[in-house]
């Protein structure tokens, strides 16, 4: 054997023994019963390094929200508007703790958020939910001022909004520069109109478990700028009550007894849950405007282990078909093909796991198509040699101009076949792009394993001094 084709083997077994190190954490966590799995995943345990099931074959939660594109900033670009939302969605959603959740942005204002294996999504649909507009302003201490409007409001059926504003006709009733609010204990309370502090000056938030009055609060940190505009605010204001406010609720209004810069709480009646849910949307910061959940829908474990039999058996009987059908009509060179198909399952299996990959319904479409465009790359090299067998070329000549031919064939299909792909990616959304990373990565891994495997494997068979190879 040549010191090339020695490399050339050395670098095949590693590869391949690379895939089978990559491969095992599948094999070992996926043959676990669903309940343990659930389990584990919960305690954190789950491998680093693995192939993700998407919410069609694991099964989950999905949610259609639409962005109230009235409420927006007319400053601020409504496409940068949806990537700011997503963003801050995904930040919510990754410290609540679903893992591999898919957030995609869906025509003009909506955002479809999977989330695969939560059964139950309403603490996530609640926690998404959240406008998160925090505010900090300065209580009026004479509420009779305000009387004529509270009057006025109680005798409304609806004084509010759906996120929290009075309506016009009784706003109008509420002194100059006050704003009349709910409180979070059912009372109303009547605070300055304007807000010079709000939640994006915030630095950090975090749950403090016990708090003075035995429930949890949430302490936050603010930035410089939001340090000395909070410093401003309560040192003019010693003696005051200062609101809290969330959503247009004022969730406390303690009496400012210092002046205060960097730091603060939220108090209230608040559960652990709800703390914790309070702090990861103050963190993630404030949504640009209002979503709500248009579209619901719950896929079943069961549903999803269904789909994977069955994607799995249709997988299985094509290959095996595929299989027989190459070794029965090429002989020895079909069955050095079958070798190449294995292991471009097999690498890109390794290669999807590797970087933690989701796969999906049409990501095993994507999958299979790949094969099928591996095995024509075989085909196209064995027709060739078949050529230049019947041309009378000896085993050399036969193998060597074989695949110089075919090659420009194979480049030539499979590249395009990956541009097709790469505008899928770009463009499609939810199960397209599934179907474009595998039909990618798995055209990348044909191109290896159908010119450079095989070709090797013919390099060793002619070291036996094989004078002919059935085609």
């Amino acid at each position: 054997m040549s010191t090339k084709l020695a490399v050339k083997w050395g670098l095949i077994i590693a590869l391949l023994l690379g895939a089978v190190i990559l491969i095992y954490p599948n094999y070992k966590w996926y043959s676990k019963p669903l309940a343990e799995r659930e389990k584990l995943d919960t305690l954190g345990e789950r491998p680093k390094h693995m192939l993700n099931l998407g919410l069609d074959l694991r099964g989950g939660s999905s949610l259609l929200l639409e962005l109230d594109v009235s409420k927006l900033n007319g400053s601020e670009p409504l496409n940068e508007s949806m990537a700011r939302a997503i963003e801050i969605i995904r930040n919510r959603i990754d410290q609540y703790g679903v893992a591999e959740t898919s957030i995609t942005k869906q025509g003009d204002k909506w955002i479809m958020v999977q989330m695969p294996g939560v059964s139950n999504p309403q603490r996530a649909e609640e926690l998404i939910g959240k406008t998160a507009m925090l505010e900090f302003r300065i209580v009026h201490k004479d509420m009779s001022v305000a009387q004529q409007a509270i009057e006025k409001l109680e005798a409304t059926e609806k004084p509010f909004d759906d996120n929290g504003i009075l309506q016009p006709e009784i706003a109008k009733l509420v002194p100059a520069g006050y704003q009349l609010m709910r409180s979070k204990d059912g009372g109303y309370a009547l605070v300055t109109d304007k807000a010079t502090v709000t939640g994006a000056d915030l630095e950090t938030a975090r749950v403090v478990m016990m708090g003075e009055n035995g429930y949890p609060e949430v302490a936050f940190t603010f930035n410089a700028e939001g340090s000395k505009k909070f410093g401003q605010l309560t040192g003019s204001n010693l003696g005051k009550p200062l609101a809290i406010i969330l959503d247009n609720t004022v969730q406390s209004a303690p009496t400012i007894q210092a002046r205060i810069t960097k730091d603060g709480r939220i108090s209230g009646t608040f559960s652990p849950e709800e703390a914790r849910s309070l702090a990861i949307v103050l963190k993630a910061g404030a949504l640009p405007a209002p979503v709500r959940v248009i579209e619901k829908k719950t896929i079943g474990p069961t549903l999803g282990e269904d789909s994977i039999k069955s994607g799995l058996s249709a997988s299985f009987y094509a290959f095996v078909i595929i299989l027989v059908f190459m070794v029965i009509y090429y002989k020895a060179a079909g069955f050095i093909s079958d070798i190449a198909l294995l292991l471009n399952f097999v690498f890109t299996v390794a290669i999807m796991s590797y970087f933690n990959a989701t796969l999906t319904l049409p990501g095993i479409a994507g999958m299979i198509l790949s094969l099928a465009m591996a095995i024509d790359a075989n085909v196209l090299i064995i027709e060739r040699m078949r050529e230049e067998k019947l041309a009378g070329k000896n085993i050399y000549e036969i193998i060597t101009l074989g695949y110089d031919k075919a090659w420009s064939a194979i480049f030539d299909s499979n590249i395009t076949t990956i541009i097709v792909g790469a505008c899928l990616l770009q463009f499609g959304t939810g199960p397209v792009k599934g179907f474009a990373v595998t039909l990618i990565i798995g055209l990348l891994v044909s191109l290896f394993t159908a010119v450079f495997v095989t070709r090797a494997i013919y390099e060793l068979v002619l070291t036996s001094n094989t004078k002919e190879i059935s085609l």
